[in-house]
């Protein structure tokens, strides 16, 4: 199974550097940087042929998926983490308070909801569709990043060591 995953286009949180979580931040106006990004993320899926085109329940992965001219279907288990208490908050902050474990050991942590419970998102996600062969996903940093350590690594806790900008464009061969 290969799995393609967009993060989302840019929100004024991401300007700001805030955490978003399970806020519903729409995305900004699209600049003239962005769509060139846009035009070279669409050369690298030209071509392919997608079982499933899935976006998160937060309305900035649909967004993000129509302006890539996709309509999605909405899954759950792609939504972000539940940052909790630091939802609006900067990473910085966060790091201020869990510091090592959250770069070192984020399976041990519960904010909103509990990072082990991100990873098991992640699990039921690639459970759920073990038989498709090609899928388009409009998701989240965080779930990303969690997603890219699992399948490097077999769980999370090197996701807060990987850095994945908004409108990046990732494969993974599962």
């Amino acid at each position: 199974m290969e799995i393609t995953i967009i993060r989302h286009l840019p929100t004024e949180w991401n300007l700001q550097a805030k955490l978003q979580g399970k806020r519903d931040i729409p995305i900004l106006p699209i600049s003239e940087d962005i769509q060139k990004k846009i035009q070279y993320n669409l050369q690298l899926l030209e071509g392919k042929s997608f079982e499933h085109v899935l976006s998160s329940t937060l309305t900035r992965t649909s967004q993000t998926a129509q302006v890539y001219g996709f309509d999605t279907k909405i899954e759950p288990l792609l939504d972000e983490l539940d940052f909790g208490p630091f939802e609006g908050r900067t990473k910085e902050e966060l790091i201020l308070q869990y510091g090592r474990l959250w770069s070192e050991n984020p399976r041990e942590l519960v904010l909103g909801e509990s990072l082990l419970n991100l990873e098991k998102r992640i699990i039921l996600f690639l459970e759920k569709y073990n038989e498709a062969t090609n899928i388009l996903a409009f998701g989240h940093g965080s779930w990303i990043r969690a997603l890219s350590s699992y399948y490097q690594h077999g769980h999370i806790n090197q996701m807060n060591q990987v850095t994945v900008l908004n409108n990046e464009c990732i494969s993974f061969e599962f």
